[in-house]
Formats: C-alpha cells, sequence, structure tokens
C-alpha cells in the first residue's frame, strides 16, 4: 500500500511525516486545514527535492470530506487536531465544541467513507494519531485529554469491527514534542468569548505546563 492521506499536514508532526514519507516513496497526499498553508507545504517540498499533494481539506467541512472520497487512499493518518489549554472549569463551551469536532467528530467521520472504500478493496490501514494524553490526565489539558481518550476509544473500537475485513488499525501515543503544537494551545485563551473576571486562572501567567522534547527520534521512525 503506497497511497497515503495525512489530515494536519500544515504543520509540526503532520507536515514532517508527509516530508518524510514522500522521501520514502509513498505516494503521499498532504492536506491543510486553509488555503495559506498549501504553498508553504508545496514550497518546504519543493526544497526537501520530493514531490507530494497538496489539498486544502478541513476534517470539519463537510465538503472537504467528500472532496477526499475521489482520492482511492490506502493509508489514512488522521493527524488533525488542536490543543485547548486551560482548565476544564474555565474553557468556555464553543471552545469545547471545537476541539470535539476537530480531534474526535470530523475525522472520524472523514474515515467512515474512506474506510468503506478500503473495504471494498479488501486492504487498508488506518492510524490514528492519538496523544499520551489519551492514556492520562494532567492539569490545563483536560479538555484536550478527553477528545483524546474519545480517539482512544474510537479507534479501538475500530479495530475490533474492521477484523473480519482486514483493515488495520493503530493509535500513536507522542508525548510533549517541541514542534509549536503545545505551545500554541496556551495562546488560544487570548480569544475565549467569556467574562475574564470568572475565571479561576490568570492565563497571562501560565505556559504550557511541562517538559518538551526535541521530535527528531519521531521523525526518524
Amino acid at each position: 500500500m503506497k497511497k497515503v492521506l495525512i489530515t494536519g499536514a500544515g504543520t509540526g508532526f503532520g507536515h514532517e511525516a508527509a516530508i518524510r514519507l514522500a522521501e520514502k516513496g509513498f505516494d503521499v497526499i498532504a492536506s491543510v486545514e486553509i488555503w495559506a498553508q498549501k504553498e508553504a507545504v508545496e514550497r518546504a517540498a519543493k526544497t526537501r527535492g520530493v514531490k507530494l499533494q497538496v489539498e486544502k481539506l478541513d476534517v470539519t467541512n463537510a465538503g472537504d470530506r467528500k472532496k477526499a472520497l475521489d482520492w482511492d487512499i490506502e493509508i489514512l493518518v488522521n493527524n488533525a487536531g488542536v490543543l485547548e489549554g486551560g482548565s476544564v472549569l474555565d474553557i468556555p463551551g464553543s471552545n469545547m465544541r471545537n476541539e470535539f469536532e476537530v480531534n474526535v467528530i470530523g475525522p472520524l467521520l472523514l474515515t467512515q467513507g474512506i474506510v468503506k472504500q478500503m473495504v471494498k478493496r479488501k486492504k487498508g490501514r488506518v492510524v490514528w494519531v492519538s496523544s499520551r494524553e489519551g492514556l492520562n490526565v494532567n492539569p490545563f489539558t483536560g479538555i484536550y485529554s478527553a477528545s483524546k481518550h474519545a480517539v482512544e476509544a474510537v479507534a479501538q473500537t475500530m479495530a475490533l469491527e474492521l477484523q473480519e475485513f482486514g483493515i488495520e488499525v493503530a493509535t500513536v501515543n507522542p508525548g510533549p514534542f517541541l514542534t509549536g503544537f503545545n505551545d500554541r494551545g496556551f495562546e488560544t485563551w487570548r480569544s475565549w468569548e467569556d467574562d475574564s473576571s470568572t475565571r479561576l486562572f490568570d492565563y497571562s501567567k501560565l505556559a504550557f505546563p511541562r517538559a518538551q522534547f526535541d521530535p527528531e527520534p519521531v521523525y526518524a521512525r
């Protein structure tokens, strides 16, 4: 199997994984959330001397998900995700809902269509990029962790349901790596639509609360 779709390839793990899989000879479709990211990924691929297809695919957009059904995907990497940093007692409801739409519901709806195509071909593989937070919890990443616990449940159930069809399902659970993802997640409070006077915590004084590691060993694997 060589035809790979990686969602969330505009930055971080998804971006580098797309480039490195293309270097290894995979036929890569690197999808990005917004049009502005498309040119940057194409430029990076050209600089690295690899060929890949870059497409705009917002997993929460039904039209974008439908478009992906024309790509004959053999390996789906559900990497797109967001982190909403903050206390579970402060994060506004709209931000909680967006976390689950981007991390769970959108990717699952995309997967439903693509997996049914895999079943018809009697081969395929789905990789869910979960997190160590999908296996435990920590202060100020609780809503993100809840979404990744949901991803774990979806992926494990899917693996059982697809056994008879020969479709492989796996998760990967990276820890806190220095890709910019975690730091961006602890800036989202600046756009919260809430009454800041009711917050339990002052987020101007809070950064991502754990050590972050060099992502190169992850890329190399």
